[in-house]
């Protein structure tokens, strides 16, 4: 359903059950699911594909060009999952020659104001809260959770099923099923309380915190603390996961809490 006064470029493919609300301007090379709505002051541009049952709300702006001095107008994409919610002026820029695309995944919210720069992948089931801002080449693991404010620099890694307490700013990789928080950023226990909502039995959860108090608790660097996860904790696919992720982090991964480093 197209409301008067928005714009729908004629190579713009929109499924016969989408709905477009007043001011919406839709580029050509844009295709976007059913049942998908579009609130008004909604800016879709070129090579922006996005999927069934989202919702943009009103001064969102999709598949904008990359804000990167080296891109020289190369086609590239904005791909954007099933029944993702992206709210008040948020902006997704689309991709470089590095990747050509951007990527939400499905089921994913972004709050208002966030920032997802050129590159960037988003997993699934993640949420982004008010005026987090990724640059480019971010990746975000399946259900991780970003804190409002949250700033992560180009090229790091967030694992999957992490926390990041609002505010953090980002320079390093986390690893997966963490909490990150204080200044700077650095290990702050696990999300046990996500990962038991999410269905991971007490035994996952404690292996999972055996694993974290030997890379970040009792002292070693990461190389010996992997040699000793990979001697002492019994295979499961958490360990694969976190030892993998560590093993090849190129940005490193956030340090441990110190006191006479770090502030509450």
């Amino acid at each position: 359903m197209n409301q008067p006064f928005s714009y729908i470029h004629p190579q713009a493919e929109l499924a016969d059950n989408v709905v477009v609300e007043p001011f919406v301007s839709i580029s050509k090379d844009v295709v976007i699911g059913e049942g998908t709505w579009i609130g008004s002051h909604v800016t879709i541009m070129e090579g922006a594909r996005i999927g069934k049952n989202c919702k943009i709300f009103p001064g969102a702006v999709i598949s904008a060009v990359p804000q990167d001095l080296k891109f020289k107008g190369e086609k590239s994409e904005v791909h954007i999952g099933d029944n993702v919610v992206i709210r008040e002026y948020v902006t997704i820029n689309r991709g470089t020659e590095n990747t050509r695309k951007t990527v939400v995944g499905q089921n994913t919210l972004l709050m208002a104001y966030v920032h997802v720069a050129h590159d960037c992948i988003i997993g699934k089931n993640c949420v982004l809260a008010n005026n987090v801002n990724l640059a480019g080449h971010v990746e975000i693991g399946d259900f991780a959770i970003l804190g409002g404010g949250v700033n992560i620099q180009q090229f790091c890694k967030v694992g999957r099923h992490s926390i990041l307490s609002g505010g953090t700013l980002v320079n390093k990789d986390i690893p997966p099923y963490v909490r990150a928080a204080r200044h700077p950023t650095c290990y702050a226990g696990v999300n046990s309380i996500g990962l038991r909502r999410r269905g991971f039995s007490t035994e996952a959860i404690n292996s999972i915190l055996e694993i974290y108090r030997i890379l970040y608790v009792r002292g070693y660097n990461v190389t010996n603390a992997l040699n000793v996860i990979e001697a002492e904790i019994p295979a499961t696919a958490e360990k694969d996961e976190i030892v993998g992720f560590v093993r090849e982090s190129v940005r490193g991964i956030m340090k441990g809490f110190n006191s006479r480093t770090n502030e509450d």
